[in-house]
C-alpha cells in the first residue's frame, strides 16, 4: 500500500490526518490506517508469560473488528494491526506458522484471516498444519472444547524446528495447545505461540 493512500480511518471512516515524521521516514513505518480516537478504543493486553504473547484484550471495539475481518469478508482490515504485528514478529528467527482454516471454510470465506494478517504485516509464514474438522469452536463450553480430539494433521516436515504458532483469538487455547502437540510429536524443537487478540 502506498504512502497515505488510505485516506480515511478503516473503521469509522473519519479523515486521517497524516503527519510525515522523521521516525516515519527513517523506520519506512506503515501508513495509520486508522485514527487516533479508534486506536485508543482497543485494549493492550498485558501478558504474564512469553509462551502465548497476545496483543489486545477482546473488548467491544475487537469484537466488532473481528465480525466484520472475518464475517463481513472486510479483508482491507488486516491491514489496521501491522505494525503491531510487524513490532512483534519481524526480528524472530523462529518460523511463523499460522494456524489453518479448513479447507471448506477457507472456499466459505474467501480468505485465511491469520494469513492476511501476517501479509499485511510484511511477515513470512509457512504453513506446517492442515485443519481436518470443519465444526468450530464457537459456542461450545470450555470443558466441550478440551474434549475435542486432535483436529490438525502435519503437513511438512517440523523437526529441529523453533516456531511461533500464529492465531487471531486466543480464548481456551484448546487450539493453540493441539497445534503445539502435533509439532512437538514430531520433533519440533520449540513453540510458542502469538494472537491478536486475548479473550
Amino acid at each position: 500500500m502506498k504512502r497515505n493512500e488510505v485516506t480515511n480511518c478503516l473503521l469509522c471512516n473519519a479523515p486521517l490526518n497524516h503527519q510525515i515524521s522523521w521516525k516515519s521516514i527513517l523506520t519506512n513505518a506503515f501508513p495509520k490506517t486508522i485514527c487516533t480516537e479508534c486506536e485508543q478504543k482497543f485494549e493492550p493486553y498485558e501478558n504474564i508469560s512469553d509462551e502465548v504473547i497476545s496483543l489486545y484484550h477482546y473488548n467491544n471495539m475487537m469484537k466488532d473488528f473481528l465480525h466484520r475481518y472475518k464475517f463481513m469478508h472486510d479483508v482491507i482490515l488486516a491491514k489496521v494491526f501491522r505494525e503491531q504485528i510487524h513490532q512483534r514478529l519481524s526480528k524472530t528467527d523462529a518460523t511463523i506458522v499460522p494456524i489453518p482454516l479448513h479447507p471448506t471454510k477457507l472456499k466459505e470465506r474467501s480468505f485465511a484471516q491469520v494469513d492476511e494478517l501476517l501479509k499485511a504485516a510484511h511477515i513470512p509464514y509457512e504453513h506446517y498444519l492442515e485443519k481436518t474438522m470443519t465444526e468450530t469452536q464457537v459456542g461450545k463450553t470450555r470443558q466441550e472444547r478440551l474434549a475435542t480430539p486432535q483436529f490438525f494433521k502435519l503437513i511438512k516436515n517440523c523437526k529441529n524446528k523453533e516456531i511461533i504458532l500464529m492465531d487471531d483469538i486466543y480464548t481456551t487455547g484448546v487450539t493453540i495447545n493441539h497445534a503445539k502437540n502435533l509439532l512437538l510429536e514430531y520433533g519440533a524443537k520449540s513453540i510458542r505461540a502469538f494472537t491478536l487478540i486475548r479473550g
